[in-house]
């Protein structure tokens, strides 16, 4: 487990680096709303609760590092989110769906969006991005939140 993270935050450092995007102009347009972010805490609360109903977590960065989710890869490469989309198409329009990348913060990451705007653009209602400040160890691993094996 430790390699796979510090393979997910290598990547998380590298991709930070290289986004062009300009930064300034992100936050304005952002494709969901405060009411979307989700709390890491409320997640890994459902997530603990197995009398719970569990939401369908996708991981859309390097890694599925959360326990349960399913690992989509990076999202800002147009074949997974492709795939994401496949997945998605199975789904009823009203699933609790919730996203998280946690390579970098929001502000530098080039995987939230695509898939916010995708489940957007297919009119999904009950979808939540997973609110990491900093990053997915400080946010989520650091905390002892559930993390896949």
């Amino acid at each position: 487990m430790k390699t796979k993270i510090l393979t997910y935050l290598l990547f998380a450092f590298t991709t930070s680096m290289f986004v062009t995007q300009p930064f300034s102009s992100w936050g304005q347009n952002d494709p969901w709303t405060q009411e979307q972010l989700l709390a890491p805490a409320e997640l890994a609360k459902v997530l603990n609760n197995p009398k719970s109903p569990q939401p369908i977590v996708f991981g859309i960065g390097m890694q599925a590092i959360i326990k349960g989710s399913i690992d989509i890869g990076p999202a800002m490469r147009a074949d997974n989110l492709n795939t994401l989309k496949q997945k998605l198409n199975q789904l009823p329009k009203n699933s609790k769906i919730v996203v998280y990348c946690g390579c970098c913060p929001f502000s530098r990451c080039p995987n939230v969006r695509p898939a916010m705007a995708l489940l957007k653009s297919m009119q999904f209602t009950n979808y939540k991005l997973l609110n990491l400040p900093q990053n997915i160890k400080v946010d989520w691993i650091d905390k002892g939140y559930p993390i896949s094996e």
